[in-house]
């Protein structure tokens, strides 16, 4: 079942950032990095070439490159594709059956492809926690920081945040390394992490604090 195309509006700014009572800074020895289902069936809806998706991609490899040269452990979620009723459960009522296996629809965009080193969990509802070892893979390796990016803000991204902190994992949104079905979804997205569970943080932040 295809998405429907999803029209072009401007990334977010630093204008845009809504304040945080939340006082937390991302540090690389703290931190992971979790790219969330940009897979090309997530991305296909969203005009090339055209904001916001050639932000999201450019901003989303800096950030590769920044996490992997400070060491910061790097993780994909990527939905398997074809699932089956059962599997998919209530997102079938909502969403229909979704991607297929293919990997013209399951494989992630090139620009930002997983590297030797990184973990692809996979992806079964909103929340990249669901049926995974994410909290595991992060107490292993004692971070207790999770820096999302990805698509889409207002769904998978936001309800990853909320269930971060409900689990004592400090969350941070990358507001110009996400992407989301219209603007006014992409700022309810940060305007309800803000105010409830996550930072919202430019790409130039995080870079500049995960160099520090």
């Amino acid at each position: 079942m295809a998405m429907a195309p999803i029209a072009s509006y401007r990334m977010p700014g630093d204008d845009d950032l809504p304040s945080t009572a939340l006082p937390w800074r991302p540090r690389p020895d703290r931190a992971a990095v979790l790219v969330h289902d940009m897979q090309r069936y997530f991305l296909r809806p969203f005009p090339a070439g055209q904001s916001p998706l050639t932000e999201l991609v450019a901003n989303v490899m800096k950030l590769l490159a920044a996490a992997r040269a400070a060491g910061v452990p790097v993780l994909y979620t990527a939905q398997p594709g074809g699932m089956s009723r059962q599997d998919r459960g209530l997102l079938h009522d909502l969403w229909g059956p979704g991607m297929s296996s293919e990997e013209a629809d399951r494989g992630l965009a090139d620009d930002i492809a997983p590297e030797p080193g990184d973990t692809v969990l996979t992806k079964w509802r909103y929340s990249a926690f669901y049926r995974s070892d994410l909290e595991e893979r992060l107490r292993r390796s004692g971070r207790d920081q999770l820096v999302v990016c990805g698509v889409y803000a207002h769904m998978g991204c936001l309800v990853t945040v909320c269930d971060a902190f409900s689990r004592d994992i400090q969350p941070f949104l990358v507001a110009d390394a996400l992407a989301d079905l219209s603007f006014d979804d992409h700022l309810m997205a940060l305007r309800y992490a803000a105010k409830r569970c996550a930072v919202p943080l430019s790409t130039a932040t995080v870079l500049a604090e995960l160099e520090s």
